[in-house]
């Protein structure tokens, strides 16, 4: 099993990107998958989660900019990345595991249990900056 991020890089503020998670050993439909991000001495939190019956959920901070969705032909899952702003630099990782875990995360600025996720892909690292 492996899920693999890329997509990220440097980009202005108010500037697009979308990230890929492309997973391996599984189907994502089948399992919740979330985007996460870290920033420089900040705690690991929830951006986005795509349920396996397609629903999803966002961080109040990025709500109306950030759009995750999932092409199961690909066995991938995206994250779109619009009017992006300087705090939204950080690593950016993909992960699957319990969707109530998951949405719990979401723009949680505190430090979480991250032991019941079953699988991290390698962060990617998005760098909004003029």
């Amino acid at each position: 099993v492996q899920l693999q991020a890329s997509g990220g890089g440097l980009v202005q503020p108010g500037g697009s990107l979308r990230l890929s998670c492309a997973a391996s050993g599984f189907a994502v439909n089948y399992y919740a998958i979330g985007w996460f991000r870290q920033a420089p001495g900040k705690e690991r939190e929830g951006v986005s989660c795509i349920t396996s019956d397609g629903r999803t959920y966002y961080a109040d901070s990025v709500k109306g900019r950030f759009t995750i969705a999932r092409d199961n032909a690909k066995n991938t899952v995206y994250l779109q990345m619009n009017s992006l702003k300087p705090e939204d630099t950080a690593v950016y990782y993909c992960a699957t595991g319990p969707e109530g875990l998951i949405i719990d995360a979401l723009g949680a600025g505190d430090f979480r249990d991250y032991s019941g996720m079953e699988y991290w892909g390698k962060g990617t690292q998005v760098t909004v900056s003029s």
